[in-house]
C-alpha cells in the first residue's frame, strides 16, 4: 500500500518543479515541430516519438492544452500563442462532436483554460475573445449533455462513445463541460423547445456513476470491496435496466482498471469544489446540497481509499489491480512499482490523475471541517515519485514527459521495447497533460497563488 510521507510540503517541490517545466517546454516544442503531418492527433509514443492510435479524437485538447498550462506555469508567451492559435484554428470540430463523451477533455483543456486565464487577469481582457471562449464552452456542455440515456430507476447518464448502453467511469472528469456551460447560463434545448437543465444532468450522471460504477462493500457481487471501480456499466437500452459491470481497457469487469479509478478520484472532488459555488436554491430541485454532497463525498472517499490500499508504496499503480501477471510479483503492494518487470505494466498516467484527485479531495475535506491531510499527503507523495526518474523523461530526444504510461493493454496498442516483455518507457498525451496539470496545481499551492479550479475565479 502507498507509504504516505506526512512531512512533505508543497513548498518542498520548488526546485523540482522548475526542472519539470524546463523539460516540459522543450517537449511541447518538439511535438509541435515534428508531429504536424500525423494523420490524426498524437496519442502515445513509440520509441520516444509521438504517433497516432485511432479510436476517437480525444487527445487533441491535451496537446494544445499543454501549451496553455506551460504558459500558465512559466509566463512564457510563446506557449500562450501556440495554445491560443491552435485552439482558434483547430479545435472547433470538437465543440459540436456528437459522437463522444470527451468534451470535458478536449474543450475544457483548451477553451476552458484560456477562459480561466482571462478571468485571472493573465490574458488581456477582450470582449470578443471572451465571448468566443464562452460560446464554445456553452455549446460543448450542451452537446455532451445530449448524449443522454435514461435508466429504469428514473435517473440517467451521459453515455460513452460505445453507445446508449454504456456508462464509462471516465466521464466523471468530463462533467466539467456541463458545469461551465451551466455556470455561463446556458441550457440544452430539446424537442418541443424543452429546456433541459445542465446542472440536473451533471448531478444525475454523478449519482448514477456513484450508484453503479463505484462499489462500497455492500455485497453487490462476489468481488464487491470498498472503492472498487468498474470501468464500464452496461444498461439495457430498451428499458434502462442495469445489466452488469464491464470494461473496455481493464482486465476484468470484476477487477479495477486503475486509470478508470483515477478518473473517479479526480472527477468527484472537482465537482465538490464546484458545488461550493452553487447556491442552495439551485441544488434544491435535485436532492438538495446535503444529499448531493454526501453522495459525491462517499464515492470520492471510497475510490481514494481503494487506491491507497491497492497501490505500490511509491503510489504508482499497475495498470489493473486484477491483472493476472501480478501473481508473479509477490508482495507488489509492499514495495515501489517496477516499470521494468517482466509480467505487468504500470500506468503512470493513472498516478498523475490520481495525485491531483487526492490533493483536491484532501484540501476540500479540510475546508469542510474534516481531516483530509492523509489524502493530501498521499497526493504529494505520488508527485514526489513522478517528478523524478524513472518517471520524468529527462532525455531530450524523448517527446514524452511522463514515462511508463499505458493506453490499451488488452488491445496490445502499447509499445513493448525489444529488450522487454511488457510495455514500458513510453508516454501518452493525457498522461503528459495531467502531469502538467497536477504540477501546476502543486505550484499554485506552494506559491499561495490563485486556487486552480476549472471554473476559475469570478470574472474581474
Amino acid at each position: 500500500m502507498l507509504q504516505i510521507d506526512q512531512a512533505l510540503l508543497p513548498a518542498d517541490f520548488a526546485a523540482t518543479l522548475e526542472r519539470f517545466w524546463g523539460l516540459s517546454g522543450a517537449k511541447i516544442l518538439s511535438i509541435e515541430k515534428n508531429t504536424a503531418n500525423l494523420q490524426g492527433s498524437p496519442v502515445l509514443t513509440v520509441s520516444g516519438k509521438y504517433t497516432t492510435q485511432g479510436w476517437t479524437e480525444w487527445t487533441q485538447g491535451f496537446q494544445y492544452g499543454s501549451a496553455i498550462l506551460q504558459y500558465d506555469a512559466t509566463d512564457d508567451e510563446g506557449f500562450l500563442h501556440i495554445g491560443r492559435d491552435t485552439t482558434r484554428d483547430l479545435m472547433a470540430s470538437h465543440i459540436t462532436h456528437m459522437g463522444v463523451h470527451d468534451h470535458g477533455f478536449n474543450n475544457v483543456s483548451t477553451y476552458g483554460n484560456l477562459w480561466r486565464l482571462m478571468n485571472e487577469g493573465r490574458i488581456t481582457e477582450s470582449a470578443w475573445e471572451r465571448a468566443f471562449y464562452e460560446l464554445a464552452l456553452k455549446c460543448s456542455g450542451a452537446v455532451q449533455a445530449r448524449r443522454w440515456s435514461p435508466t429504469a430507476c428514473g435517473d440517467g447518464f451521459i453515455h460513452s462513445f460505445n453507445g446508449p448502453h454504456s456508462l464509462f467511469a471516465d466521464t466523471m472528469r468530463t462533467l466539467r463541460a456541463l458545469a461551465l456551460s451551466w455556470q455561463l447560463g446556458h441550457v440544452l434545448m430539446g424537442e418541443h423547445d424543452e429546456r433541459i437543465d445542465l446542472l440536473e444532468r451533471l448531478i444525475t450522471h454523478a449519482r448514477t456513476t456513484a450508484r453503479y460504477t463505484v462499489y462500497y462493500g455492500d455485497g453487490r457481487d462476489a468481488y464487491d470491496t470498498w472503492g472498487r471501480v468498474a470501468h464500464e456499466s452496461l444498461f439495457n437500452p430498451t428499458d434502462g435496466q442495469y445489466r452488469c459491470a464491464s470494461t473496455q481497457q481493464g482486465y476484468s469487469p470484476f477487477s479495477t482498471w486503475t486509470r478508470g479509478l483515477a478518473w473517479v478520484m479526480l472527477g468527484y472532488p472537482e465537482q465538490l469544489e464546484f458545488l461550493d459555488t452553487v447556491t442552495d436554491d439551485a441544488l434544491a430541485p435535485f436532492g438538495g446540497r446535503e444529499e448531493i454532497v454526501a453522495m459525491m463525498t462517499r464515492a470520492a472517499r471510497a475510490a481514494c481509499d481503494f487506491y491507497l490500499e491497492n497501490t505500490p508504496t511509491d503510489g504508482v499503480p499497475y495498470w489493473d489491480t486484477g491483472a493476472p501477471g501480478l501473481a508473479h510479483l509477490g508482495g507488489w503492494r509492499d514495495r515501489p512499482a517496477d516499470p521494468f518487470n517482466d509480467h505487468e505494466p504500470i500506468d503512470s498516467s493513472a498516478a498523475a490523475i490520481a495525485a491531483q484527485g487526492l490533493m483536491r479531495f484532501g484540501r476540500w475535506l479540510g475546508q469542510h471541517d474534516e481531516d483530509g491531510s492523509n489524502y493530501l499527503q498521499a497526493g504529494l507523495t505520488i508527485m514526489r515519485a513522478l517528478l523524478d526518474e524513472p518517471y520524468l523523461a529527462s532525455d531530450p530526444d524523448h517527446q514524452g514527459l511522463l514515462l511508463h504510461a499505458v493506453y490499451h493493454r488488452p488491445n496490445g496498442w502499447d509499445n513493448v521495447p525489444a529488450d522487454a516483455l511488457v510495455p514500458c518507457g513510453e508516454s501518452c498525451m493525457w498522461g503528459d497533460y495531467h502531469m502538467r496539470e497536477a504540477a501546476l496545481y502543486l505550484q499554485r499551492l506552494a506559491s499561495d497563488g490563485p486556487y486552480l479550479a476549472f471554473f476559475g475565479p469570478e470574472r474581474p
